[in-house]
C-alpha cells in the first residue's frame, strides 16, 4: 500500500517542493509501465514512513512531467535523486535494496 508520506513532485512544484526544501528531499522518477520501478516502489514507502520529517519523499511521474527529468538528465527508470540543499547529493538508477538507500540518505543527514 502506497505510503501518505510519499509526495507527488511534478513540474509545477518540482522548484517549490524539492530544490527549496528545508531538509533534504528523495525523488524517485518512475512511470507506471515499469517494472522496476514497481518493484522499488515499496522500499520508497518503508523510506518515507521511516524518515518522516528527517527527509522528504516524493515521486516524478516521467511520463506526466517531462521537464524536470530532462533537466537532471534522467535516462533510465528508476532513477532515485537525492537533493539537499537544491543540489543533487546522490543519484541511483535502477532498483536497489534497501540498505543502499538508507546508505544515501545517511549521507544527506
Amino acid at each position: 500500500m502506497a505510503s501518505e508520506n510519499v509526495m507527488a513532485f511534478t513540474d509545477a512544484n518540482f522548484e517549490r517542493e524539492v530544490l527549496q526544501s528545508e531538509i533534504p528531499v528523495l525523488v524517485d522518477f518512475w512511470a507506471t509501465w515499469c517494472a522496476p520501478c514497481k518493484a522499488i516502489a515499496p522500499l520508497v514507502d518503508v523510506v518515507a514512513d521511516e524518515y518522516v520529517g528527517k527527509v522528504k519523499v516524493g515521486k516524478v511521474n516521467v511520463d506526466e512531467n517531462q521537464a524536470t527529468p530532462a533537466k537532471f538528465n534522467v535516462r533510465g527508470i528508476p532513477t532515485l535523486i537525492l537533493f539537499k540543499g537544491g543540489v543533487v547529493v546522490e543519484q541511483i538508477v535502477g532498483a536497489v535494496p534497501k540498505s543502499q538507500l538508507d546508505a544515501m540518505i545517511a549521507k544527506a543527514l
